[in-house]
């Protein structure tokens, strides 16, 4: 009996080192490694005439951070926002056009009956993310709105921006405070203690006011615009190195902020960047000009910059040029999650194209404001609105909208592309 005892002693001994627990993956942080975390950046009316790598505007910011994510990853050409920012944030939130949220302009408030991409995502993921939002909010005056709509937490800005960047009011789930730290990089801070204090995979919506109105200039060491004067009359003389200097110092926080993450957490995270709108008329470069910039439905309003980048996305330096509207970033953020879905509401993934070129695109790309509409296939867009105004153009020929089809004798081709045009926005709107 003794002797079966050793044996059975020394096999079980043999099975249990040979075999290894089960363990869920964990970095150095004690962050869960099963899924990817998501960061997802906003910059507030930076257009694609102040972004490198397009070939819209001469005078370009000094973004190592965005220049490294470009390389690494993909730049998307033809990315659809909204006129200005607050609709354009209610079609990433939602998945849908503002036709169906009634959020069409500046001042318009979500309903908090709609469904959140953050709410939708642990709906689906059996609540495996944490979400944030940190920054700009603009969707409503109510600081309680963002967690009512399941956002496990939001710090920052609830209007369209701040009066000065240097003293500014500080909204944390609710209770404010008084901040006189530098918005971009106070925004950033918050957002380094909270991906401290995550235990699991986390989506991060970090949007940062700049770099919009005012022009005030950045910290010093935080751009490489110069020690500028800060008067109101030289910065209204030539705005632009002041707009530059918040690019410069979103670029460098944002760094800041990759930095602080373990080698691990940042491998396993990916970055999508990208424009709420185009930029503002005071420092709107060419091909773009004061009156097809933010605020209207020209290609220099609605067409922002978007890189993405980060754990498996496989398309290293390239470029896209697929029809994809901010609204799309809902079904792709959940199927970077696992969500399989292909299409919610009005909001196509374009998740496949992070592996490959693959040819499923949309068709046609729509947006719009409260008294129009505009609509766009791979050659034509249209301009249509309330008052009856029209425009078309092809932007094959014609990319910056300098030769309004309507009024001349189209031709067959455009005739027929602008009666499926209008023919797919009936379809949309109704």
């Amino acid at each position: 009996m003794k002797s079966i005892s050793y044996v059975l002693f020394f096999f079980c001994f043999f099975m249990l080192s040979c075999s290894s627990p089960v363990e869920t993956p964990i970095d150095s942080g004690g962050i869960n490694l099963t899924k990817p975390n998501i960061l997802l950046v906003i910059a507030d009316d930076m257009g694609k005439d102040a972004t490198p790598n397009f070939s819209e505007g001469t005078i370009k910011p000094n973004m190592p951070t965005l220049q490294s994510l470009i390389d690494s990853g993909i730049t998307f050409d033809n990315l659809w926002s909204y006129p200005v920012c607050t609709p354009t944030r209610a079609s990433i939130l939602t998945g849908k056009y503002g036709v169906n949220t009634n959020v069409l302009e500046v001042g318009d408030v979500i309903s908090t009956a709609e469904t959140s991409l953050q709410s939708y995502i642990n709906s689906n993921t059996n609540n495996e993310y944490a979400t944030a939002i940190i920054g700009k909010w603009h969707l409503s005056n109510n600081a309680s709105d963002p967690v009512t709509m399941g956002i496990d937490y939001f710090a920052g800005i609830l209007s369209g921006g701040v009066p000065d960047y240097y003293n500014w009011t500080f909204n944390e789930n609710g209770a404010t405070s008084n901040s006189t730290t530098y918005t971009t990089t106070k925004l950033t801070d918050t957002a380094i203690d909270w991906v401290d204090d995550q235990t699991k995979p986390w989506f991060l919506w970090m949007a940062y006011n700049a770099p919009h109105t005012p022009f005030h200039l950045a910290p010093t060491d935080l751009h490489s615009q110069g020690n500028l004067p800060t008067d109101e009359a030289s910065i209204n003389a030539n705005p632009i190195p002041y707009y530059m200097s918040a690019i410069e110092a979103m670029d460098s926080e944002l760094g800041r902020f990759l930095s602080s993450l373990s080698s691990e957490e940042r491998a396993n995270t990916v970055i999508i960047f990208i424009g709420d709108n185009g930029t503002p008329g005071k420092v709107a470069q060419n091909p773009y000009s004061r009156l097809t910039v933010k605020g209207t439905l020209y290609q220099g309003g609605v067409n922002v910059p978007m890189i993405v980048s980060g754990v498996d996305v496989n398309r290293v330096g390239e470029r896209e040029d697929a029809l994809i509207h901010t609204a799309d970033l809902f079904t792709t953020i959940a199927n970077i999650t696992g969500v399989s879905a292909s299409e919610i509401h009005n909001s196509n993934s374009f998740y496949p194209k992070l592996s490959s070129a693959a040819n499923d695109d949309r068709t046609f790309v729509y947006t719009e404001k409260s008294d129009g509409y505009t609509i766009r296939n791979a050659a034509y867009k249209l301009m249509k609105f309330d008052n009856g105004d029209e425009e078309l153009y092809n932007l094959v020929l014609d990319p910056y909208e300098n030769n309004n089809l309507i009024g001349t004798t189209l031709s067959a081709e455009a005739t027929n592309e602008k009666a499926n045009l209008i023919s797919e926005a009936i379809a949309i709107r109704n």
